[in-house]
């Protein structure tokens, strides 16, 4: 059974950083493509950023240049660090592991992210 949890949430001003983990359980984590998604009130959940098990990335056009995205594969954890950032970017932050061979998705429990002055 795979499990994610993630931590790194917070309060933080308009053009501060932040830096998500997203910590997981299983032994194959460096075969898994991760991402990292977020739900603001009242919005559908949108995929912000993707690392696939070689270390490619992917991003969406809102946050390239401010968000970046990381593997550690002896910790079993992937990152986002957050530059930059702006009040909307206000929103559950939620990591997904794909395990693409066996078709299953797994989520973690998400984490609260805020930008406010």
């Amino acid at each position: 059974q795979v499990q994610l949890v993630e931590s790194g949430g917070g309060l933080v001003q308009p053009g501060g950083s932040l830096r998500l983990s997203c910590a997981a359980s299983g032994s194959t984590f460096r075969l898994w493509t991760m991402s990292w998604h977020r739900q603001a009130p009242g919005k559908q959940r949108e995929l912000v950023a993707t690392i696939f098990s070689g270390s490619a990335t992917n991003y969406a056009d809102s946050v390239k240049g401010r968000l970046t995205i990381s593997r550690d594969n002896a910790k079993n954890t992937v990152y986002l660090q957050m530059n930059s950032l702006k009040p909307e970017d206000t929103a559950v932050y939620y990591c997904k592991a794909d395990l693409t061979w066996l078709r299953r998705v797994y989520w973690g429990q998400g984490t609260q992210v805020t930008v406010s002055s």
